[in-house]
């Protein structure tokens, strides 16, 4: 896939699922002839009072915390990929302020969905808004109860009836080509008797033109992207069912799934709110989230 060189960047916090990411960060890396940069940020905790005589040595004590782990997440990286250029970085500023400054030179960012820090805490209430709204970059997310390692499966990407999901059906292609994997196109439509009463329209439910559109939403938004990468096996998969089921499902045995930030109709607003979190913390499998720039 394109990167321009552009490193992998993972965030390292000390804990396990840190330690998975990086795992799955450096497999990346490796496999893309990419370097890997791994970060740690640390601050003051919230609440805590400035100007205090123990500041110091609390940013000092958290200091050595981030080198102590930092060491440990490149022995990790150096056991999964051999060889692989690792660069470390620890800076005293918000994790926020360093993963964003950090997005804007890298091919992805990959963070682990649980942690013992505020960067673990990063999908948590408005943060994780925050990151996969303004990243520069995809953001990867792998959750606790996955180990980091490369999986076998399908890529699967969720595709809306919108410009909004082109981002992430152009990073699936993308991953599947480099992975010699095959893509799962997956849209998910909702509609039902039910609904469409409480719209006000009391006309019987077509339900073979709904999977007729739904076909060819799919057929839309994969339209030259298999002719850009014609190596790449792609199965299209309609359901009437609700996205977040249907994502859970593809999820057991893919290698990867890839969703975009912004949407209409199954998938909207798919990163936030109880429909996202869920998805991160139950999917078994990473998560990466594609900022779509201009969505419709």
């Amino acid at each position: 896939m394109t990167s321009h060189r552009k490193p992998v960047v993972v965030g390292v916090d000390g804990s396990a699922t840190a330690l998975h990411a990086v795992r799955w960060a450096a497999e990346r890396a490796r496999r893309d002839g990419l370097p890997l940069h791994m970060v740690h940020a640390y601050h003051l905790p919230l609440g805590h009072p400035s100007g205090v005589t123990e500041e110091a040595s609390v940013l000092e004590t958290l200091r050595q915390d981030g080198h102590r782990w930092l060491a440990e997440a490149r022995d990790v990286a150096g056991v999964a990929a051999p060889g692989l250029a690792v660069r470390t970085e620890l800076a005293a500023v918000p994790p926020m302020t360093m993963l964003l400054r950090e997005s804007e030179n890298a091919s992805v960012l990959v963070l682990g969905s649980r942690g013992r820090t505020v960067l673990g805490d990063v999908l948590t209430g408005s943060t994780a808004l925050a990151l996969t709204s303004h990243a520069h970059c995809p953001v990867v997310l792998v959750r606790d109860g996955t180990d980091g390692s490369p999986r076998t499966g399908p890529v699967v990407v969720g595709v809306d009836g919108t410009q909004a999901s082109e981002a992430a059906v152009a990073f699936a292609f993308a991953e599947a080509a480099a992975a010699n994997a095959p893509l799962v196109a997956l849209h998910a439509y909702t509609e039902s008797v039910l609904e469409t009463a409480l719209a006000g329209n009391n006309a019987p439910l077509d339900w073979t033109l709904q999977r007729q559109v739904a076909d060819r939403t799919l057929a839309e938004r994969l339209a030259g992207w298999q002719e850009k990468y014609p190596q790449v096996r792609v199965e299209r998969e309609a359901v009437h069912d609700r996205p977040t089921r249907a994502l859970r499902r593809c999820a057991r045995t893919a290698r990867l799934m890839v969703v975009g930030r912004h949407g209409r109709g199954g998938f909207r607003d798919l990163v936030l709110g109880s429909t996202g979190q869920h998805l991160v913390h139950h999917a078994d499998c990473p998560v990466a989230v594609v900022r779509t720039e201009n969505p419709d």
